[in-house]
């Protein structure tokens, strides 16, 4: 099994930005593999592909870059301990329905994840070996920044379908080409806020703040702009950088990876 997640430290002179990429890993381990229903290619569908290739060159500009490994289908990092669905994990409330929580039930076509629920022992091993890690892990790097610079930025990288799916608010309705999200503009400053929409429309995209993504847990627990921790979830269009259809890399992709490059110099730079 790979390692859960690696950090990549900067190159050049450090700035109070850290980039995390949550979702783009593939990795199951042998437990995980055993409990999955969901198709090889729901495991592509529901991960954001190749976002820790598009923000791979931020270390050359001085951020810190967090990356995960591991499949979002064994343990999401972006949700909360408590998001349980009582279909999906042994033990929890009946009233529990987080279908996509800490524990996916259903992909987001709608296909079943698990074979079965996961005993509560089985979500505690996953925790245990890469949610409550890679959570230390971040807290650390945040904490390190806002001491050495007195704040920290936090990119949270992610990406999107560039059309809703079915089952979501926005079904069939084509997405911005940019969604940051910042729990209605309060997990930052409207300084750091205002250079990831302005980076975005001076490079000609669209954007939608908030719509569909309002940010995850990381983006409501770490973002404390009274505390000097500023966050904010970027969301890109998946049309942007890759075929939907066959998941491989488009033409778009060294335009975007530059683009992400820039951003993290931008945010590296930023005051709040």
């Amino acid at each position: 099994m790979p390692s859960p997640f690696s950090v990549v430290e900067p190159t050049t002179e450090e700035t109070p930005l850290v980039v995390e990429v949550p979702h783009a890993g593939l990795a199951l381990d042998g437990p995980s593999l055993a409990t999955l229903g969901a198709p090889a290619r729901s495991l592509g569908r529901d991960a954001d592909l190749y976002v820790d290739e598009l923000y791979g060159a931020v270390p050359e500009r001085g951020a810190t870059l967090l990356v995960a490994h591991m499949s979002r289908y064994l343990v999401d990092l972006n949700r909360n301990e408590t998001d349980l669905d009582a279909q999906a994990v042994e033990g929890a409330p009946p009233a529990a329905r987080a279908t996509r929580g800490i524990v996916w039930r259903l992909t987001s076509d709608g296909l079943r994840v698990l074979d079965a629920p996961l005993p509560r022992r089985e979500l505690e091993r996953r925790l245990d070996l890469v949610y409550r890690p890679y959570h230390r892990t971040l807290a650390a790097l945040l904490e390190r920044k806002r001491a050495r610079f007195g704040y920290a930025v936090l990119l949270a990288a992610h990406s999107m379908p560039s059309v809703g799916r079915a089952g979501h608010g926005d079904a069939s309705m084509a997405r911005a080409d940019i969604v940051p999200g910042t729990r209605g503009r309060t997990s930052a400053s409207v300084g750091i806020i205002d250079v990831v929409d302005a980076h975005a429309k001076d490079a000609g995209f669209s954007v939608r703040h908030d719509d569909p993504y309002q940010g995850g847990y990381t983006t409501q627990h770490y973002g404390r702009p009274d505390l000097q921790v500023h966050v904010v979830q970027v969301e890109l269009a998946r049309r942007l950088y890759m075929d939907e259809g066959t998941l491989q890399k488009s033409s778009g992709f060294d335009r975007l990876a530059g683009w992400c490059t820039a951003l993290a110099e931008r945010l590296g730079r930023a005051r709040p």
